[in-house]
């Protein structure tokens, strides 16, 4: 079992920028591969950011290459998120998930346990 806990949103204006985390509970967290995946009002969750168990993989959605970057610290069970340049259509409560597996994976029903979310908030 793996408990997950984000922290980090707020609201920013656009062109701002926020770094997300997410803590995990247990002793395993490094045979997890971790993910980002957001869900805008209305809309259907979406993929945000993917990385893999080492940390040495990751993948992005086309929408926020360039401009987000996820990361793992495997000693403090956390993964990161860090938001840049941020847009309006960002706003979305983001969520941390993980699967036990090498990774990356970018596909929401892969992974088994998932966070309550973290609402980032982008204003105009």
């Amino acid at each position: 079992q793996v408990q997950l806990v984000e922290s980090g949103g707020g609201l920013v204006q656009a062109g701002g920028s926020l770094r997300l985390s997410c803590a995990a509970s247990g002793r395993t967290f490094r045979s997890y591969a971790m993910g980002w995946f957001r869900q805008a009002p209305g809309k259907e969750r979406e993929f945000v950011a993917a990385i893999s168990w080492s940390g040495g993989s990751t993948d992005y959605a086309d929408s926020v290459k360039g401009r987000f970057t996820i990361s793992r610290d495997n000693a403090k069970n956390t993964v990161y998120l860090q938001v840049n340049s941020l847009k309006p259509e960002d706003t979305a409560v983001y969520y941390c998930a993980a699967v036990e597996g090498l990774g990356p994976y970018y596909s929401g029903p892969e992974y088994d346990y998932w966070g309550q979310g973290t609402q980032v908030t982008v204003s105009s």
